[in-house]
């Protein structure tokens, strides 16, 4: 059966339209997470996923921590950062061994983002920045970006990991910082 340019046409376009919603699709897209240093992929399944899988799961689909602005999760990640992280950090995340997390200067410019940041934390980076993909599960590791995130006192503008939406509403919090 021979099919007119018309028709050739228009399936064309169907298919290349029915492609593009797949490949654009939330539901099969996923983040593709690299170690901070090397840029190699990370291999997640060497971490527990711990008790949100809903979380982690939406994270590592769209590479934006679910868990930021939870008071829950923020607390919980407050106790996780003293464990693991505040002997290099310093309690309130101002730098000892280790960088300052509370403002807008990042070794990692990658850490400016949500992905970014769980890379350095999982797979761990230069000096002594260690992976910490043995020590927390995934949910305990957005948890513990969340209250880094929580503590922020670097601009607004610089907020990468917030949407416009929620960078203007921290600049009115701060009188438009």
């Amino acid at each position: 059966m021979r099919q007119s340019k018309r028709t050739r046409l228009l399936s064309g376009v169907f298919l290349a339209s029915v492609s593009l919603a797949l490949l654009s699709s939330p539901v099969l897209a996923k983040e593709i997470f690299r170690n901070t240093v090397t840029g190699q992929p990370l291999d997640l399944s060497k971490a527990e996923v711990g008790k949100n899988p809903e979380a982690v799961k939406k994270f590592e689909q769209t590479g934006h921590n679910p868990l930021n602005g939870n008071e829950q999760a923020i607390e919980k990640g407050e106790r996780n950062f003293l464990t693991a992280c505040s002997g290099c950090h310093g309690h309130h995340a101002k730098g000892k061994i280790g960088p300052s997390l509370v403002d807008d200067y990042w070794t990692y410019t990658t850490n400016a983002t949500d992905a970014g940041l769980f890379a350095t934390i999982f797979g761990g980076a230069r000096a002594q920045m260690g992976p910490h993909y043995s020590t927390l599960t995934r949910t305990e590791m957005l948890q513990t970006m969340a209250y880094i995130r929580s503590i922020y006192e670097g601009k607004a503008s610089e907020a990468e990991w917030l949407t416009s939406k929620e960078r203007e509403a921290l600049r009115e919090k701060r009188g438009n910082q």
